[in-house]
């Protein structure tokens, strides 16, 4: 089995295209949260500097983020996302070491 595969990722917008980018990754949480593997699906923006987004995600495999990152809104989104970035999309992969659940 495919071991878990868990990010975060931060978008910092040009200002002038930060409300467009806000609703443009609000739009991707419902249909992301359906697809098959998606464990978690959270967006947020940043309390302590306003129009900084971060998404956090919880995948079953590896397998079922490259499947998600191929359709074709995200694939469309990755070549245009320049278009609302001050720079690019900052991603890190996490190695969770914690479980699911409570104790």
């Amino acid at each position: 089995m495919d071991q878990l595969v868990t990010l975060v990722g931060i978008a910092r917008p040009k200002p002038e295209r930060a409300v467009e980018l806000k609703e443009l990754l609000l739009s991707f949480v419902a249909p992301t949260r359906r697809e098959p593997g998606c464990l978690e699906y959270h967006f947020h923006e940043d309390r302590e500097e306003p129009g900084v987004f971060v998404f956090y995600e919880a995948w079953r495999s590896q397998a079922d983020l490259d499947a998600h990152l191929a359709l074709p809104h995200l694939s469309a989104f990755w070549e245009r996302r320049m278009d609302y970035l001050a720079s690019d999309l900052e991603i890190r992969f996490l190695t969770m070491h914690s479980p699911y659940g409570r104790e």
